[in-house]
């Protein structure tokens, strides 16, 4: 079944009803909102180099795109808590889909620059708020397998849209075309979304009834106290640990994806095409490892997922570092490093109302989702300044850095929480 009919990591008895056929329904649904989610998020970088000469723009304008995008997705990461205590997380989530949507249309219809850039708000604003909602949600009712899978999921959306770009710009439908094709998805999983509202709804009402039967508990899709202030959730002991944990990991992850291939060709001699495929493999490595982390994820708990992810990332980070003649290591290092990474982000997520209660676990995803993006906004330009001054060498020893932070940060979280139990 997809969901625990027993103890939840989070402390909170599930109720039998969770293993209905609605719930086994709506994690279908949100599994197919965890593609969408993805698709979207590569299509600039797949997309810029036709773009930005179409568009009559340097080929480094696109960084103020992507920085429009990432100041909307941190905006309504950190509202997501505020909307969904309001809304619901069914609504908020064909919103933001739906919001999405519009902005993907507007990128298709998009001649100048500044449009685009106009676009590009609802194209953040919409990112955030249905990943720190869903996320929230998945932590709460879901085991930790479909926290995984789910982000693995994510993976797939990230890795198709480049083929739907590719596709579009061979086939002479132009960049124009990949952003309505993946527009037209985007509505199409919109209206499934709206028309599944009354599921959301009859998920809360189900919870609500056999809770007051129960014992009492949160109701599925709302907090029982409500809205929590972004000021208290931060005073909360131990999420500044988890901040900068997240931070550091996605300041990790984005950086050997943007630059694991210059690296290589640059320090190990390797052609351009062969660093690239092995850029690429990091990338499937993240997508395939949460594959396999789902598989033991509910054996082995979180806490182990994210502390073995770090060390792992930290063996490949020194397989890269290693000074020899051939480049094999180094290219082994990448792809370890990237199934070291998989666990690591959808156990920090799924261990979070563990960590800090049901009532805050959403305000807390949602800060969580900012400093996601802020480190995946500020870490890569960071090593690349870094790296002009020093040289490329630099890039596992920062890797190895940002591995040490995470660790040190996931631990320090790890001891406060096992004090408090």
């Amino acid at each position: 079944m997809c969901v625990r009919s027993y103890t939840s990591t989070a402390g909170v008895p599930r109720p039998p009803h969770l293993r209905s056929a609605v719930y086994s329904l709506l994690l279908a649904i949100i599994y197919v909102a965890f593609v969408s989610l993805g698709l979207p998020d590569s299509l600039v970088g797949a997309g810029w180099p036709a773009m930005h000469g179409d568009l009559g723009v340097p080929v480094a304008a696109a960084g103020v795109l992507t920085m429009i995008i990432a100041g909307g997705t941190i905006a309504s990461s950190l509202l997501s808590a505020r909307l969904t205590s309001r809304f619901g997380t069914g609504l908020v989530t064909a919103a933001s889909v739906a919001t999405t949507a519009a902005a993907l249309v507007g990128f298709a219809t998009s001649d100048s620059f500044w449009m685009l850039c106009i676009w590009a708000v609802p194209y953040g604003l919409g990112a955030g708020a249905v990943d720190a909602a869903l996320n929230n949600y998945v932590a709460l009712h879901y085991a930790a397998r479909h926290m995984n899978w789910l982000h693995s999921f994510w993976g797939v959306g990230a890795s198709i849209s480049p083929f739907i770009m590719s596709h579009a710009l061979a086939s002479e439908l132009g960049w124009t075309g990949a952003y309505s094709i993946v527009g037209v998805i985007q509505i199409s999983l919109a209206v499934v979304l709206f028309a599944s509202l009354p599921l959301w709804s009859r998920a809360t009402a189900t919870a609500a009834q056999a809770e007051a039967a129960d014992a009492p508990s949160p109701t599925v899709d709302e907090p029982v106290s409500g809205h929590v202030p972004l000021k208290v959730a931060l005073r909360i002991p131990g999420v500044l640990f988890v901040l900068v944990a997240f931070f550091a990991y996605c300041g990790l992850e984005s950086t050997a994806i943007l630059w694991s291939a210059t690296y290589l060709v640059g320090e190990h001699a390797v052609t351009p095409a062969t660093a690239a495929a092995f850029a690429s493999f990091f990338l499937l490595g993240i997508t395939g490892g949460r594959f396999l982390a789902g598989i033991v994820a509910d054996r082995i708990g979180d806490v182990a997922l994210i502390r073995g992810g770090f060390l792992m990332v930290g063996a490949g980070a020194l397989l890269v570092a290693l000074p020899l003649s051939t480049p094999v290591l180094a290219l082994t290092g990448l792809v370890v490093a990237g199934l070291g990474c998989a666990p690591i982000y959808p156990a920090i997520i799924h261990s979070t109302p563990t960590s800090f209660g049901r009532e805050s676990s959403h305000a807390i995803i949602g800060i969580q989702m900012a400093a996601a993006y802020t480190g995946s906004t500020i870490v890569p330009p960071l090593f690349g300044v870094l790296s002009t001054w020093l040289g490329q060498w630099l890039f596992p020893v920062f890797l190895l850095l940002l591995v040490v932070l995470g660790l040190v940060m996931s631990e320090r979280l790890n001891r406060l929480v096992a004090r408090r139990v």
